[in-house]
Protein backbone atom coordinates (compact mmCIF):
# COMPACT_ATOMS: atom_id res chain seq x y z
CA UNK A 1 0.00 0.00 0.00
CA UNK A 2 1.21 3.46 -0.95
CA UNK A 3 1.59 6.22 1.53
CA UNK A 4 2.14 10.26 0.87
CA UNK A 5 4.22 11.98 1.77
CA UNK A 6 3.12 15.24 3.47
CA UNK A 7 5.80 17.28 4.97
CA UNK A 8 9.60 18.12 5.02
CA UNK A 9 11.33 17.56 7.96
CA UNK A 10 15.30 17.75 7.27
CA UNK A 11 18.11 16.46 4.76
CA UNK A 12 19.31 12.93 6.09
CA UNK A 13 23.38 12.60 6.08
CA UNK A 14 24.63 9.90 3.50
CA UNK A 15 25.53 9.57 0.02
CA UNK A 16 22.14 9.13 -1.18
CA UNK A 17 20.85 12.90 0.25
CA UNK A 18 17.60 10.87 1.78
CA UNK A 19 15.10 13.16 3.28
CA UNK A 20 13.19 12.65 6.66
CA UNK A 21 9.89 13.47 6.17
CA UNK A 22 6.16 13.19 7.30
CA UNK A 23 3.39 10.75 5.94
CA UNK A 24 -0.19 10.35 5.71
CA UNK A 25 -0.13 7.35 7.97
CA UNK A 26 1.33 9.61 11.39
CA UNK A 27 4.75 8.28 11.06
CA UNK A 28 8.04 9.90 10.01
CA UNK A 29 10.35 8.21 7.35
CA UNK A 30 13.77 8.40 5.73
CA UNK A 31 13.50 8.72 1.51
CA UNK A 32 15.31 8.06 -1.05
CA UNK A 33 14.42 9.57 -4.27
CA UNK A 34 14.51 7.77 -7.88
CA UNK A 35 17.01 10.63 -9.06
CA UNK A 36 18.86 10.45 -5.71
CA UNK A 37 23.05 11.00 -6.84
CA UNK A 38 23.78 7.08 -6.01
CA UNK A 39 21.43 5.24 -8.86
CA UNK A 40 17.78 4.15 -9.44
CA UNK A 41 18.31 0.77 -8.30
CA UNK A 42 18.83 1.63 -4.85
CA UNK A 43 15.79 1.40 -3.87
CA UNK A 44 14.63 -1.22 -5.47
CA UNK A 45 17.91 -2.72 -3.22
CA UNK A 46 16.85 -1.07 -0.16
CA UNK A 47 13.18 -2.68 -0.36
CA UNK A 48 14.53 -6.01 -1.05
CA UNK A 49 17.39 -5.93 0.98
CA UNK A 50 14.97 -4.68 4.21
CA UNK A 51 12.18 -6.90 3.52
CA UNK A 52 14.77 -10.26 3.39
CA UNK A 53 16.42 -9.07 6.61
CA UNK A 54 13.08 -8.56 8.35
CA UNK A 55 12.30 -12.26 6.68
CA UNK A 56 15.09 -14.38 8.38
CA UNK A 57 14.08 -12.10 11.87
CA UNK A 58 16.66 -8.78 11.78
CA UNK A 59 15.92 -6.20 13.19
CA UNK A 60 15.59 -3.44 10.50
CA UNK A 61 13.27 -0.42 10.27
CA UNK A 62 9.52 -0.85 8.29
CA UNK A 63 9.85 -0.11 5.06
CA UNK A 64 7.09 1.44 2.87
CA UNK A 65 6.32 3.21 -0.65
CA UNK A 66 5.83 6.87 -0.27
CA UNK A 67 4.30 9.06 -2.84
CA UNK A 68 5.73 12.78 -3.06
CA UNK A 69 3.60 14.81 -4.80
CA UNK A 70 5.37 17.73 -7.61
CA UNK A 71 3.36 20.51 -5.44
CA UNK A 72 5.72 18.76 -2.04
CA UNK A 73 8.77 19.54 -3.85
CA UNK A 74 8.52 22.84 -5.71
CA UNK A 75 6.63 24.33 -2.65
CA UNK A 76 9.65 23.22 -0.26
CA UNK A 77 13.22 25.00 -1.03
CA UNK A 78 14.74 22.69 1.79
CA UNK A 79 13.89 19.70 -0.57
CA UNK A 80 16.78 19.43 -2.69
CA UNK A 81 19.84 17.36 -4.07
CA UNK A 82 23.08 19.20 -4.41
CA UNK A 83 25.01 18.24 -7.67
CA UNK A 84 28.62 19.51 -8.19
CA UNK A 85 27.24 22.78 -5.97
CA UNK A 86 23.88 23.14 -7.63
CA UNK A 87 20.41 22.80 -5.81
CA UNK A 88 18.55 19.75 -8.12
CA UNK A 89 15.40 19.02 -7.42
CA UNK A 90 14.13 15.42 -6.62
CA UNK A 91 11.80 13.72 -9.05
CA UNK A 92 8.04 13.62 -7.51
CA UNK A 93 6.60 9.99 -7.80
CA UNK A 94 7.39 6.34 -6.25
CA UNK A 95 9.97 6.75 -3.21
CA UNK A 96 11.55 4.23 -1.44
CA UNK A 97 10.68 4.82 2.50
CA UNK A 98 12.73 3.32 5.59
CA UNK A 99 10.09 4.41 9.21
CA UNK A 100 12.03 6.43 11.51
CA UNK A 101 13.03 4.15 14.39
CA UNK A 102 12.32 6.40 16.59
CA UNK A 103 11.14 10.10 16.13
CA UNK A 104 13.13 13.07 18.26
CA UNK A 105 10.31 13.89 20.85
CA UNK A 106 9.89 9.81 21.62
CA UNK A 107 13.52 9.16 21.99
CA UNK A 108 17.22 9.62 21.35
CA UNK A 109 18.89 8.10 17.77
CA UNK A 110 22.78 7.55 17.19
CA UNK A 111 24.68 6.69 14.38
CA UNK A 112 27.96 5.49 16.11
CA UNK A 113 28.86 4.41 19.21
CA UNK A 114 32.21 4.93 20.92
CA UNK A 115 34.54 1.59 21.47
CA UNK A 116 33.39 -0.39 24.14
CA UNK A 117 29.27 0.52 24.34
CA UNK A 118 28.14 -2.83 22.69
CA UNK A 119 27.50 -3.61 26.52
CA UNK A 120 24.62 -0.94 25.94
CA UNK A 121 23.22 -2.95 23.04
CA UNK A 122 19.94 -5.28 23.60
CA UNK A 123 20.53 -6.95 20.23
CA UNK A 124 24.20 -7.48 19.89
CA UNK A 125 24.26 -10.90 18.79
CA UNK A 126 22.27 -9.50 16.10
CA UNK A 127 25.82 -8.31 14.17
CA UNK A 128 26.34 -12.05 13.38
CA UNK A 129 22.99 -12.28 11.22
CA UNK A 130 22.95 -9.10 9.41
CA UNK A 131 26.50 -10.11 8.52
CA UNK A 132 25.23 -13.46 6.74
CA UNK A 133 22.76 -11.16 5.33
CA UNK A 134 24.96 -8.82 3.66
CA UNK A 135 27.44 -11.73 2.17
CA UNK A 136 24.34 -13.27 0.70
CA UNK A 137 23.22 -9.97 -0.91
CA UNK A 138 26.83 -8.44 -1.86
CA UNK A 139 26.29 -5.49 0.21
CA UNK A 140 29.18 -3.22 -1.49
CA UNK A 141 29.26 -0.63 1.37
CA UNK A 142 30.05 -0.71 5.42
CA UNK A 143 27.42 -2.14 7.34
CA UNK A 144 25.10 0.74 8.30
CA UNK A 145 23.25 1.01 11.93
CA UNK A 146 21.29 3.40 14.04
CA UNK A 147 21.43 3.02 17.47
CA UNK A 148 18.38 3.86 19.27
CA UNK A 149 16.22 3.63 22.43
CA UNK A 150 12.88 5.48 23.92
CA UNK A 151 12.76 8.08 26.81
CA UNK A 152 13.49 5.87 30.29
CA UNK A 153 14.67 2.83 28.15
CA UNK A 154 18.28 1.55 29.65
CA UNK A 155 19.23 -0.34 26.87
CA UNK A 156 20.00 0.43 23.10
CA UNK A 157 18.81 -1.47 19.77
CA UNK A 158 20.63 -1.83 16.98
CA UNK A 159 18.50 -0.71 13.59
CA UNK A 160 20.09 -2.08 10.48
CA UNK A 161 19.33 0.79 8.03
CA UNK A 162 19.95 1.61 4.55
CA UNK A 163 20.68 -1.84 2.14
CA UNK A 164 21.03 0.56 -1.22
CA UNK A 165 24.09 -0.97 -2.00
CA UNK A 166 23.43 -4.50 -1.64
CA UNK A 167 23.58 -6.47 -5.05
CA UNK A 168 26.50 -3.92 -5.85
CA UNK A 169 24.24 -1.01 -5.65
CA UNK A 170 23.42 -0.10 -9.17
CA UNK A 171 25.32 -3.01 -11.11
CA UNK A 172 23.33 -5.94 -9.64
CA UNK A 173 25.88 -7.74 -9.45
CA UNK A 174 28.14 -10.16 -7.13
CA UNK A 175 31.89 -9.27 -6.58
CA UNK A 176 32.71 -10.53 -3.39
CA UNK A 177 35.10 -10.08 -1.21
CA UNK A 178 36.06 -10.62 2.19
CA UNK A 179 35.97 -7.10 4.30
CA UNK A 180 32.70 -5.91 2.00
CA UNK A 181 29.28 -5.33 3.99
CA UNK A 182 30.82 -5.46 7.23
CA UNK A 183 30.93 -3.40 9.88
CA UNK A 184 33.58 -0.97 10.86
CA UNK A 185 34.86 -2.49 13.77
CA UNK A 186 35.48 -5.97 15.37
CA UNK A 187 33.88 -5.22 18.97
CA UNK A 188 30.47 -5.74 17.52
CA UNK A 189 31.66 -9.32 16.50
CA UNK A 190 32.64 -10.07 20.07
CA UNK A 191 29.69 -12.65 21.17
CA UNK A 192 30.91 -14.82 17.42
CA UNK A 193 32.21 -18.17 19.20
CA UNK A 194 31.43 -20.56 16.21
CA UNK A 195 28.85 -21.62 13.53
CA UNK A 196 26.08 -21.35 16.09
CA UNK A 197 26.44 -17.73 16.54
CA UNK A 198 24.68 -16.71 13.38
CA UNK A 199 21.92 -19.29 14.22
CA UNK A 200 18.98 -19.01 13.62
CA UNK A 201 19.68 -16.11 10.54
CA UNK A 202 22.13 -18.20 8.54
CA UNK A 203 20.07 -21.61 9.06
CA UNK A 204 17.08 -19.28 7.32
CA UNK A 205 18.97 -18.13 4.72
CA UNK A 206 19.97 -21.51 3.32
CA UNK A 207 16.33 -22.85 3.68
CA UNK A 208 14.79 -19.40 2.17
CA UNK A 209 11.82 -20.40 -0.05
CA UNK A 210 11.60 -19.00 -3.69
CA UNK A 211 7.79 -18.67 -2.53
CA UNK A 212 9.08 -16.00 -0.30
CA UNK A 213 10.90 -14.19 -2.61
CA UNK A 214 9.05 -13.62 -5.31
CA UNK A 215 5.89 -11.59 -3.78
CA UNK A 216 8.45 -9.41 -2.38
CA UNK A 217 9.89 -8.52 -5.72
CA UNK A 218 6.57 -8.08 -6.98
CA UNK A 219 5.95 -5.20 -5.17
CA UNK A 220 8.93 -3.17 -6.18
CA UNK A 221 7.20 -0.15 -8.63
CA UNK A 222 8.70 -1.05 -11.90
CA UNK A 223 10.06 2.62 -12.53
CA UNK A 224 12.79 1.52 -9.60
CA UNK A 225 14.47 -0.80 -11.98
CA UNK A 226 13.73 0.79 -15.39
CA UNK A 227 10.79 -1.48 -16.61
CA UNK A 228 13.98 -4.05 -16.96
CA UNK A 229 12.25 -7.46 -15.78
CA UNK A 230 14.33 -9.75 -17.53
CA UNK A 231 17.34 -8.12 -15.46
CA UNK A 232 15.14 -7.99 -12.12
CA UNK A 233 14.48 -12.42 -12.72
CA UNK A 234 18.31 -12.73 -13.49
CA UNK A 235 18.93 -10.58 -9.93
CA UNK A 236 16.69 -12.75 -8.06
CA UNK A 237 17.27 -16.33 -10.06
CA UNK A 238 21.09 -15.34 -8.68
CA UNK A 239 20.30 -14.15 -5.25
CA UNK A 240 19.01 -17.69 -4.81
CA UNK A 241 21.69 -19.75 -6.52
CA UNK A 242 23.90 -17.96 -3.65
CA UNK A 243 22.15 -19.21 -0.49
CA UNK A 244 24.65 -21.93 0.66
CA UNK A 245 27.51 -19.81 -0.24
CA UNK A 246 27.23 -18.08 2.63
CA UNK A 247 28.94 -20.03 5.30
CA UNK A 248 32.09 -19.73 2.97
CA UNK A 249 31.92 -16.38 2.77
CA UNK A 250 31.95 -15.83 6.36
CA UNK A 251 34.81 -18.09 6.23
CA UNK A 252 36.24 -15.58 4.29
CA UNK A 253 35.90 -12.45 6.73
CA UNK A 254 36.68 -14.94 8.75
CA UNK A 255 40.23 -15.40 8.32
CA UNK A 256 41.46 -11.90 6.68
CA UNK A 257 43.66 -10.01 8.49
CA UNK A 258 41.11 -8.37 10.47
CA UNK A 259 40.49 -11.47 12.46
CA UNK A 260 37.05 -10.36 13.60
CA UNK A 261 36.22 -13.20 15.44
CA UNK A 262 39.01 -13.80 18.25
CA UNK A 263 36.58 -15.73 20.50
CA UNK A 264 35.60 -18.03 17.63
CA UNK A 265 36.06 -21.59 19.11
CA UNK A 266 37.92 -23.92 16.91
Amino acid sequence: MTIQAVQHVRRMRGGAQSHLMRCSDGNFYVLKFQNNPQHTRVLANDWLGTCLAALVGLSVPTPAIVEVDPWLIEHTPELRFEFGGKQVMPTSGLCFGSRYVVHDDEGVVHDYLPEGSMSCVRNQDEFAGILALDKWTCNADGRQVAFWKRLRQRKLTASFIDQGYCFNAGEWSFPDAPLRGVFGRNDVYASVTGWESFEPWISRIEDFSESLLWPIAQQVPPEWYDHDESELDRLLSRLLERRRKVRNLILGFKNSSRNPFPNWRA
